[in-house]
């Protein structure tokens, strides 16, 4: 098992990564678990897979579930929910010292993470994610939200877990195109400031995601420990520092709000798709080499994520993405930065992008013939 420490100032908590975390969920949670009932919030998925082994842990060392079992998808997000969910946990009497366990993938955290900081001005939280998105990406930071019809994640607070438990054994049943989509919050870190693990990404991914059980550990420990590093220098994306966190997703955000933030477009393959045309835009623009361009585009659609804008099929053009982005959470006095490469492993936040020439750029994109 690897365990890795989130060092946020005042609040640290460890990222514990490994096999049969779920089976031994008691003793991981050994002093933060208070009570004998225990509050879990889950989707219908994650609960038919997991919810015996969970029940089980908790009955024999003395504990009983108390389950909310939320439909799933991207709609379980909402402020009915939040609405419905806090008041469940004020009924089962939940103190501020107690801990609500979310287990599921980023939308149950996502959302359970939002209920436990505004619940009597917030509750602690375990984070016990079954995706590998989750795992490498949403359960760590603290980031929590609710989507509105503005947007996605507009709505929301810094709220860290006590702790992050991601068990390998949860990805096994996954199907191919959910840990595809985690995947991409994993070669993200390798072009965020990594080259050497965008390498290894390279070498090893196709493995990784057939389900090599050694490579998925190195994977998920290794993405995480890039996370921690990150949020501990800017926890509340003050300095620019968390911002490069966001590659892909200024247009990732954009595609998925333009597909109904449904099925048809996972947020991972948006944000794969994003850092394609992230890459490419910032070819276009002379920050970085053209062939290290299609060399990330060429990464992601040989795994098999999506690497053509054009393929999406989509009835808009660049300027109605644009107008998508103008709900983007980084819009800064009505400029909105956008994360671009000077290369591989050279991400960084650019203050002066013209969404006109955006749009343009977009517009080449939805025109150009797939590869």
């Amino acid at each position: 098992m690897a365990v890795i420490c989130v060092d946020i100032a005042g609040r640290p908590y460890e990222v514990r990564v490994g096999a049969g975390l779920l089976a031994e969920l008691v003793p991981n949670c050994r002093g933060l678990l208070r009570k004998r009932g225990v509050p879990i919030v889950t989707d219908a998925h994650v609960h038919a897979a997991w919810g015996e082994v969970v029940e089980r842990s908790l009955r024999d060392n003395g504990h009983e579930p108390h389950w909310r079992i939320l439909p799933a998808g991207e709609a379980t997000k909402s402020w009915d929910e939040l609405a419905a969910t806090v008041n469940w946990l004020l009924e089962l009497g939940v103190e501020r010292g107690d801990s609500v366990i979310a287990l599921g993938g980023g939308v149950i955290g996502d959302l359970t993470g939002f209920c436990a900081s505004v619940l009597k001005r917030g509750c602690k939280f375990i984070q016990v994610p079954t995706t590998l998105l989750a795992q490498v990406d949403s359960s760590v930071g603290g980031k929590t939200a609710i989507n509105t019809p503005a947007g996605k994640n507009l709505v929301g607070a810094f709220h860290q877990p006590s702790l992050v438990l991601a068990d390998l054994s949860a990805l096994d049943p996954l199907p191919r195109r959910d840990l595809l989509a985690g995947y991409a919050e994993v070669v993200k870190y390798g072009l965020i400031d990594d080259a050497d693990f965008f390498a290894w990404c390279d070498a090893n991914a196709a493995a990784m995601i057939d389900g090599d059980a050694a490579l998925r550990e190195y994977a998920v420990a290794h993405s995480v420990a890039s996370k921690a590093r990150i949020v501990a220098e800017d926890e509340f994306e003050t300095t620019g520092k968390r911002a490069l966190l966001n590659l892909g997703h200024t247009f990732g955000h954009a595609l998925e709000a333009e597909t109904g933030f449904s099925a048809r477009l996972l947020h991972g393959e948006g944000v794969a798709l994003g850092m394609v045309l992230a890459a490419r835009y910032s070819a276009r623009k002379g920050l970085m080499s053209q062939a290290s361009a299609e060399h990330v585009a060429r990464h992601i659609g040989e795994i098999g994520l999506p690497a053509s804008l054009s393929a999406l099929g989509l009835e808009c053009d660049g300027r109605a993405l644009v107008e998508h982005m103008l709900h983007d959470k980084k819009m800064d006095a009505g400029t909105l930065p956008f994360l671009l490469m000077k290369g591989i492993g050279q991400t960084y936040l650019d203050r002066e992008v013209s969404l006109d020439d955006v749009a343009l750029f977009l517009d080449g994109e939805l025109a150009r013939s797939p590869a």
